[in-house]
């Protein structure tokens, strides 16, 4: 009986199974607003059609959830016709986020859209709550272990929601100690000085160095290890490090353990592999040398200057390693550099990209490198060098680029930024001595892309009222011989300018050429007219009365000039590396109605500390004669000193011999302060400390000094002037002073200030302390 029973049932659940089987006859989805039918009927296993069973519902179930468009789904038959109804998930209106600094707003944006959430699209609870873990790990990661990240979601109609992250990002906790435990040689503070990271100190609140980051102490600990394989100590290792928080999460204590080890010398200096060079040349080139204490980068340097040496060959993929052998018994290690100087590379192509302004052939006649030829890597370098020099662009890029499918090809590009080089139409510029320049003006040193420059311009102000043309073709010749001319009208108030009380109007014309006598030195030459005419006015000065009575007051004057100049300076406009020099002398030719020489040395070199810090060295040394008719150098070709490109502190042109002013007048009294006068000899130096500038990304068109000048002008020919008013030369009579400046290259043209404190100045001389020039002048 019971047999029967079980029989029985099984029949029944058998035909029940069988009842749940059934074919599609329709298929009906309901509760669709934003998603299309469409994508619901592509995502199902099933069609209409088809015989379905329990399985298949939940097989379809789980298919439609994985799309990530529904919070629920329930699916039921009304006789053939499959009914789907669905409960979409909101779709994101908008996301707000408040209270971040640190990470800007649209980074957090772009790091949510990534990760699936974003306007417009599905809103999910679970990647909400993901990213929020994720953004406090990339502020713990910053050091800000307080940070704490909220999240509202708020409905709206039409089934959508706000989603609201409330950042609180908390403060970065402060470095209160670092301990290196297992070190013997050298003292902690030794070696913590090597470090980014510091201990709170005076100027933390300016430089965050105390500030702690996962990734600054990776790098302190690389600085670390680098320490010590420079001195030998190559079993050194990092065992383990600590960092701990303070439970109210400000304070950060960091523990290093280190292994030191013992110090090893080189033993020998072996060469595999295939030097290609000889092998005198090649061990000429490796700075570390036998039973000398190992330097990791000594070794590395050596390889990067076997590597360049080879690349200047054309094998620009050469690969040079040093690899040291270490023997423990004796603490010695043989080097061993493993050379592959691969196939010899040809240059493809050269690009150039970036300017949008400067046309190709301009950058392509400073390439030392040629297409077709050769891969020399010291020829592609130093293309660089050349097009930084032009002082056309902020920064010059280099990606030397192997050719696809060929393996001794390579293409060399060069990106440049381009920036301004001068100024089209009104001018308009401002400085301390001058006043209000005014002009209508052409002024480029990139005229139309071309490389030449060219100025034109009609300028008026208190001191000058000018109108010139300047036109240099730095390129006449393929051959890098560069020409210009000018012409000029222009009348000249000195008084204005803080010289003696006098106004020349003159006239005329010049023109220069310059011949490339090497890669960084160019010589050059140029022939001049001018027509100048002196007014005194009512006034007039001891020395100048002298002059007139001797030799007139209206001169033709014809000029010589020669020079001599050479430049290894990285950037045409505020470099920061290398060096230049210059050699010039003007000479009149007999025939003119005056007879002087002028010589004048002006030299610059800078030498770099840091990777941010410079120094600059400067000095101008000059002397001018008469000869022939003329007994000493006309007055107003006088040498002045003092303000911008002298001794900053003092006014501009007021340092050195001064003349008592006259006049014809009877009711005139002494001027109890005499006019600078200038003289026929200058001597100045500075000394520049280069920093960059606080607070600004962009450190290519700033430059910020700390500074120290030195300077003053002598006669060598005082005559009867009272000794307090002239001075032959005397380097005891050099006047200093010390301060800090800027220049900014801005669209207006260079802007440029100092704050100075003269250190010396005299009773006679003036003084200035802050002074500023903004714009551009002709």
């Amino acid at each position: 009986m019971r047999h029967l029973y079980l029989l029985l049932c099984l029949v029944l659940l058998s035909i029940a199974v069988r009842a749940e089987v059934f074919q599609v006859e329709d298929i009906r989805i309901d509760g669709l607003q934003r998603v299309s039918s469409g994508t619901v009927f592509a995502a199902m296993p099933l069609s209409v059609g088809d015989l379905i069973d329990a399985d298949t519902i939940r097989r379809t179930t789980r298919t439609l959830f994985r799309t990530g468009y529904f919070d629920n789904i329930s699916i039921s038959r009304d006789g053939g016709v499959l009914i789907i109804d669905v409960v979409e998930r909101p779709a994101i209106a908008e996301i707000t986020i408040e209270g971040n600094t640190a990470i800007p707003t649209e980074d957090l944006i772009k790091s949510l859209r990534d990760n699936g959430l974003a306007e417009g699209q599905i809103f999910r609870q679970a990647v909400l709550e993901g990213m929020s873990r994720e953004l406090e790990r990339q502020y713990v990661g910053q050091g800000r272990y307080g940070a704490n990240i909220s999240t509202e979601v708020e409905e709206l109609p039409r089934n959508r929601v706000l989603v609201n992250i409330k950042v609180d990002e908390g403060d970065v906790a402060a470095i209160s100690h670092i301990n290196i435990v297992g070190n013997k040689a050298f003292d902690e503070d030794t070696l913590t000085s090597q470090f980014e990271l510091k201990t709170t100190g005076l100027l933390s609140f300016y430089t965050n160095d105390d500030k702690y980051a996962r990734e600054k102490l990776s790098g302190d600990l690389e600085r670390l290890e680098s320490w010590y394989l420079n001195r030998g100590y190559l079993k050194f290792s990092v065992d383990s490090t600590q960092v701990s928080i303070s439970p109210d999460r400000e304070s950060v204590f960091v523990t290093v353990n280190i292994t030191e080890g013992e110090v090893f010398t080189v033993s020998d200096i072996e060469l595999a592999g295939d030097p290609i060079i000889s092998e005198s040349e090649i061990r000429s080139l490796i700075i570390q040398k036998e039973d000398e204490t190992f330097s990791q980068v000594s070794m590395t340097r050596s390889s990067e200057l076997i590597a360049q040496r080879l690349g200047n060959e054309g094998y620009t993929f050469a690969e040079v390693k040093g690899v040291p052998e270490i023997s423990e018994e004796d603490q010695t290690t043989k080097i061993v550099f493993f050379i592959d100087p691969g196939n010899r590379a040809y240059v493809r192509r050269i690009e150039f990209r970036g300017n949008t302004k400067t046309m190709d052939e301009v950058l392509r006649r400073e390439m030392r490198q040629m297409e077709g030829a050769s891969a020399s890597s010291s020829k592609i370098e130093y293309s660089k060098i050349r097009l930084e020099r032009t002082g056309f662009f902020k920064e010059v890029e280099l990606e030397t680029r192997p050719v696809p499918g060929v393996n001794d090809q390579v293409d060399v590009i060069y990106s440049v930024e381009e920036q301004p080089s001068g100024s089209v139409g009104a001018s308009f510029g401002l400085a301390q001595t001058y006043g209000v320049v005014l002009g209508a003006n052409i002024s480029e040193s990139n005229f139309l892309g071309t490389g030449n420059r060219l100025s034109l311009g009609l300028n008026q102000s208190g001191f000058q009222t000018n109108l010139s043309l300047n036109y240099t073709n730095p390129y006449f010749t393929k051959d890098g011989v560069s020409a210009g001319f000018g012409v000029y009208v222009k009348k000249l108030d000195y008084d204005e300018a803080n010289v003696s009380n006098y106004t020349t109007e003159s006239f005329g014309a010049s023109t220069t050429f310059a011949y490339p006598i090497s890669e960084i030195e160019r010589i050059g030459f140029g022939m001049g007219f001018e027509n100048l005419k002196i007014d005194q006015g009512t006034f007039g000065t001891t020395l100048i009365d002298e002059f007139l009575d001797d030799n007139g007051d209206n001169f033709n004057i014809l000029t010589a000039n020669l020079s001599w100049q050479t430049s290894t300076l990285n950037r045409g406009t505020l470099a920061n590396r290398g060096s230049s020099q210059r050699l010039g002398a003007e000479l009149t030719i007999p025939v003119g109605d005056l007879h002087y020489y002028k010589l004048v040395y002006d030299a610059q070199r800078f030498q770099p500390l840091t990777k941010s810090l410079t120094m600059r060295f400067h000095t101008k040394l000059g002397y001018g004669d008469g000869y022939g008719s003329t007994s000493t150098l006309p007055f107003f070709k006088n040498f002045y000193s003092g303000g911008f490109g002298s001794v900053r502190g003092f006014e501009k042109n007021s340092l050195g011999p001064r003349d008592i002013t006259t006049s014809n007048d009877p009711n005139f009294t002494v001027d109890e302060d005499p006019d600078p006068f200038g003289g026929n000899v200058v001597v100045e130096g500075t000394v520049e400390l280069m920093f960059p500038v606080p607070f600004m990304k962009d450190q290519r068109s700033v430059q910020a000094v700390m500074f120290v000048d030195a300077g003053n002008v002598f006669d060598t020919d005082c005559g009867n002037v009272d000794e307090d008013l002239c001075s032959e030369p005397d380097l005891g009579e050099l006047r200093y002073s010390f301060g800090f400046g800027g220049t900014w290259i801005s669209s207006f043209g260079p802007i440029t200030v100092s704050i100075a404190k003269p250190l010396n100045a005299g009773d006679e001389d003036d003084e200035e302390v802050f002074q500023f020039s903004m714009g551009q002048t002709f």
